[in-house]
């Protein structure tokens, strides 16, 4: 499927930005524009591919630790103390991860960089929907805590504007996948000409996650670990009452900014998820199926 003409326009203008990380500025000319030429790469569920027909080839392992640190947000916690260095971290588990490299070698090789370079290390998972997905990668100012800040090495993802990137669907638990439409980077750093997305999240089951299809990239799948993802998926989360959620409806509907930073606390884990660890487990032969682990 070839992109329109008007669609070759509007893509030289968001070169740099992943069109649906985009699609929070309800306010915004540009985001007008964006959601306009956002529309144009959807696929289709009557026309998408069957996924047999996609290389799913695994070409790249990434494993991630994860840990909870229960002394994190407390007050008489050290004062730019980073997560990495957590003196009571109760660890969760080791997850492994298996990359579509052949697929999509952009996403894979910035989210393989991303671990290598260690800069996922000590970040939080910032956002739990449980029956869904759990979401981890954010970036945000240098005040905030547990937040990615992307090597400097990562290239610009033009996949974000391909539809063929769109192609695999979150059909079962441990799909690893790039977070557009679902993403929670601070709105300043979206609007960075140097802005890498690299939020990620993964789908935790038990059934299928449609709603993430066509709005988010599938770039891998859990190999080993689905323990921990489970683990993760079943820690409380911050629901506000329908009181709250009211009255944020009608702040936002009104435009009041304050009504999407109040959001983005909700389905926040009440206990300090984090990644304690990441890196690259070497893959002596790409293969369809999972790999033994060394």
């Amino acid at each position: 499927m070839l992109p329109s003409s008007s669609t070759k326009a509007t893509s030289s203008m968001v070169d740099h930005v992943s069109l649906s990380s985009l699609h929070h500025h309800p306010n915004s000319q540009s985001s007008s524009l964006l959601l306009s030429a956002s529309s144009s790469f959807a696929i289709d569920n009557a026309n998408a591919p069957s996924s047999s027909t996609v290389d799913t080839t695994i070409t790249d392992r990434i494993f991630m630790d994860f840990s909870i640190c229960p002394s994190f947000f407390s007050n008489d916690r050290t004062l730019g103390a980073e997560l990495a260095s957590c003196p009571d971290s109760e660890p969760l588990g080791r997850v492994v991860f298996g990359l579509y490299g052949r697929l999509l070698p952009i996403t894979t090789a910035n989210f393989k960089t991303t671990c290598t370079a260690s800069a996922y290390r000590g970040t939080l998972v910032h956002k739990v929907l449980q029956g869904q997905f759990f979401a981890a990668g954010r970036q945000g100012s240098r005040r905030d805590k547990g937040v990615v800040q992307p090597p400097s090495k990562l290239v610009r993802n033009v996949e974000t504007v391909d539809p063929k990137a769109y192609q695999l669907r979150h059909t079962r638990p441990g799909t690893l996948s790039l977070c557009l439409e679902q993403n929670d980077d601070d709105d300043s750093i979206k609007l960075s000409p140097n802005y890498h997305n690299v939020e990620f999240l993964v789908t935790t089951g038990p059934g299928p996650c449609p709603e993430l299809d066509d709005q988010n990239i599938v770039f891998g799948t859990v190999l080993e670990g689905m323990d921990v993802i489970s683990s993760i998926a079943t820690i409380p989360t911050y629901k506000p009452g329908e009181r709250i959620q009211f009255f944020n409806d009608f702040a936002q509907l009104i435009g009041d900014e304050r009504a999407q930073s109040a959001r983005a606390m909700w389905d926040r884990p009440q206990k300090t998820v984090y990644i304690s660890g990441c890196g690259e487990l070497k893959v002596t032969k790409p293969s369809l199926s999972p790999p033994s682990l060394p």
